[in-house]
């Protein structure tokens, strides 16, 4: 950056005063909350966020340096990318929430899909049961479809959508069969995202369309 671009101290300084301001309303916010999802914290933690980033560009430009702090930003920005840069093997991790929204709609479909396999008449197993056990319809369900063909028909099912999440992680090759199947999420690395891509109701709420990707989600892009 040439000397004539650079931020003056006064500017830096007004910065600085501009995040003393914002984490005093964000206190402020939080003391006086009137529950887990008050707008007036919400607006003080953007605005807060802002005056930080703000702040530390300022400071970077003028001074070269930078805050030893990060405020982390609304739209779940991905870490810095670590992984390898020809990766030979990927992962994709999928989180997809439901509410049980209607459970007699749930326990007719399943104990449907029992008829249909000759199950229903068993004495015991989960087809005996699927009729009348959530636990037993919702096995049912998930035995006989695969995962997106109840996320694209979860409403017939009487499910409601909550949040879902994909992650494709990039490795160097593929572990050997078997190995993480007892905990296969225990080593998600967010630093190994190729890309990320999530579905939120939040996201209706952003009327100037500032998320990334298409309009159910948002989709990021590892740096």
């Amino acid at each position: 950056m040439s000397d004539a671009a650079q931020p003056t101290a006064a500017e830096v300084r007004a910065a600085a005063e501009a995040v003393k301001a914002a984490l005093d309303r964000h206190l402020t916010a939080v003391e006086r909350r009137t529950g887990d999802d008050d707008p007036a914290v919400y607006e003080a933690f953007n605005a807060l966020a802002g005056a930080a980033e703000a702040y530390d560009e300022l400071l970077y430009d003028r001074y070269d340096e930078v805050t030893p702090f990060e405020i982390p930003g609304a739209d779940g920005s991905l870490p810095p990318y670590a992984g390898p840069d020809e990766p030979h093997a990927l992962s994709l991790l999928i989180r997809r929430d439901y509410a049980v929204a209607e459970p007699k709609r749930l326990l007719a479909q399943a104990r449907r899909i029992a008829e249909i396999d000759g199950e229903a008449d068993a004495a015991t197993g989960p087809g005996a049961r699927a009729g009348v056990s959530p636990l037993a319809a919702l096995g049912v369900l998930f035995g006989e479809y695969e995962p997106d063909e109840i996320a694209s028909r979860h409403k017939e099912f009487g499910l409601e959508e909550g949040d879902s999440t994909l992650w494709v992680t990039a490795a160097e090759e593929l572990p050997e069969p078997g190995e993480w199947l007892n905990a296969p999420f225990e080593h998600a690395d967010p630093e190994r995202i190729v890309c990320r891509f999530d579905v939120s109701s939040v996201f209706d709420e952003d009327e100037d369309g500032d998320h990334d990707g298409d309009e159910d989600g948002a989709g990021r892009a590892a740096s």
